[in-house]
């Protein structure tokens, strides 16, 4: 039996105990070798071995000579084990002791490595954010350069007038014939406008006065084709004014029942009051607010005229910054009749203007008057709360 069959426990292979007889191992072998036999057993791979195995134990097991050498061996294997076993506290402490140092020694190591890491990771982010806060402090730099050019762009843009439309001196009128049947002309019409705000392009003037649409059966419609048609009952009329403010004053004495226009429609001809009446009125409040000098207006376009000795200087007259909302017919007693007069005067304004755009007398007595319709608004819910 060789060095590697000695090492193995024969009583193991063969399946017995170290106090069994020859009979129990004759009878455990047996059993054993119908388990391993090579030729009974073919789907074994180490069958071969097994049998070999078996067979050396079970020869070691019957002779006694080499049973008793085995069982010593196995004697002084268990008395080792058991002296292991019996170790003292003290060596077992000293060992636990050495193998705890070593453990703390590896975890000093692993947490020094993690730590430089963790420093190395750490810098890399204050690199990182510091390159992010100088390319952030970069981008708002731009940003803030980028807003202050277009803020001083958009104040640049906003004292630029915008360019006079083609209609911007334009208004629309409608009005009944039966009231102003005097004005059924052009020309007529052009006396009128002229006399009453100011100089009109009469070559300009549209004027539309179409017969009312009668809803009626195929046998009605057929009796009035033999009858005269009806006459109109209102005109239609685009009049194109040499000023804008002259067309302005227009548009706010709508339907003006002191000025003889209570029935008298006017508005924009765009539907929309003009931008370049809009900027008038900021350059105006830009002016009362920083005591500056407004630009100069620029020339009229097409359609306006100069200012000249045989017009007003604002192209209005008196009381045309009054409220273009129709009049409603009702006076309250409470109101002061110098709400009905004409605004102060305006002869201690400052003036910006150019020839075919005189805005600044128009825009402050539009301002003037918004003022006394604010006025007014506070007067009847005063009067309202109180009834």
């Amino acid at each position: 039996m060789g060095k590697e069959d000695e090492e193995k426990n024969a009583y193991e292979v063969v399946g017995v105990g170290s106090d069994a007889t020859d009979t129990d191992i004759k009878k455990a072998f047996r059993q054993r070798s119908l388990k391993t036999h090579p030729d009974r057993n073919p789907h074994l791979k180490d069958a071969a071995r097994l049998f070999h195995e078996l067979t050396q134990a079970y020869e070691l097991l019957l002779d006694p000579l080499r049973r008793m050498a085995l069982d010593a061996k196995l004697r002084i294997q268990e008395a080792r084990k058991q002296r292991y076993a019996n170790f003292d506290k003290k060596r077992k402490a000293m060992l636990e002791e050495l193998e705890e140092a070593e453990r703390a020694d590896r975890e000093a190591k692993s947490a020094e490595a993690t730590k430089k890491q963790r420093y190395a990771q750490e810098a890399e982010q204050i690199r990182d954010a510091g390159r992010r806060m100088v390319e952030e402090r970069q981008a708002e730099l731009r940003r803030q350069r980028e807003e202050v050019e277009q803020a001083e762009k958009s104040a640049q843009d906003e004292l630029e007038p915008p360019p006079l439309g083609e209609h911007d001196t334009t208004v629309r009128l409608k009005y009944p014939l039966a009231k102003y049947p005097q004005l059924t002309t052009p020309g007529a019409l052009h006396t009128f406008m002229t006399s009453t705000f100011g100089p009109v392009d009469g070559d300009s003037i549209v004027l539309s006065m179409k017969p009312p649409k009668k809803k009626a059966s195929a046998a009605a419609a057929a009796a009035a084709t033999e009858q005269k048609p009806a006459p109109p009952k209102y005109a239609i009329a685009a009049v194109p004014f040499k000023t804008i403010a002259d067309a302005h004053a227009a548009v706010c004495a709508s339907r003006r029942a002191d000025r003889g226009l209570d029935e008298f429609e006017i508005s924009w001809m765009g539907g929309c009051e003009p931008a370049v009446w809009s900027w008038a009125e900021r350059m105006l409040k830009l002016k009362e607010e920083r005591g500056a000098t407004v630009p100069a207006t620029p020339a009229p376009a097409d359609g306006a005229r100069d200012v000249g000795d045989d017009a007003p200087a604002s192209g209005l007259s008196p009381d045309s910054g009054a409220s273009s909302s129709p009049a409603t017919g009702a006076q309250f007693s409470s109101f002061p009749s110098s709400f009905s007069g004409p605004p102060p005067p305006l002869s201690s304004a400052p003036r910006f203007s150019a020839p075919g755009l005189d805005f600044e007398s128009a825009v402050l007595m539009r301002m003037r008057q918004a003022e006394r319709e604010r006025l007014e608004r506070e007067i009847r819910e005063q009067e309202a709360s109180e009834t």
